[in-house]
């Protein structure tokens, strides 16, 4: 499970997903990704459960990256509770994704074996995603050509 070394504060306020991601919105490491269509927090887990699937089905042939890193605790308290007494420890770890990132790339296998590959991976997320492929034109330092 993916989790920050150390944070500056341990427990932070729950924020907004509102807005387009202006960041991490194109294919840049691999050939081919899977982008985000609708803001979600994704948990650690579920990150670390789409790269499974997808590491299983291309049978350890290709290259996968993962784009997001959970670095937002998030916190619960203890069940029958009464109110007060403070905010709760925190439980897990999410990567807050807005619509247009890509989360995870590959390269390395056909179309069909990555897309298939993505789809699996996409089952295991709580957000809509779209298969999309590298641009012609883009460079490997990221910027437009």
């Amino acid at each position: 499970m993916l989790l920050p070394k150390r944070v500056k504060y341990r427990r932070v306020q729950r924020g907004r997903m509102t807005g387009k991601a202006t960041r991490g919105n194109f294919v840049s490491n691999g050939e081919y990704g899977l982008q985000a269509t609708e803001p979600a927090w994704v948990t650690s887990n579920q990150i670390e459960a789409a790269r499974v699937a997808m590491t299983r089905y291309i049978k350890r042939g290709g290259q996968v990256w993962i784009k997001i890193f959970p670095d937002k605790p998030i916190t619960k308290k203890p069940a029958e509770t009464r109110m007060g007494s403070g905010k709760g420890s925190p439980e897990f770890w999410v990567a807050v994704v807005k619509p247009g990132r890509v989360m995870f790339e590959i390269a390395g296998v056909p179309e069909e074996t990555a897309r298939e590959a993505m789809r699996l991976a996409s089952h295991k997320l709580p957000l809509k995603t779209k298969f999309v492929a590298r641009e012609e034109g883009v460079k490997e330092t990221g910027g437009e050509v």
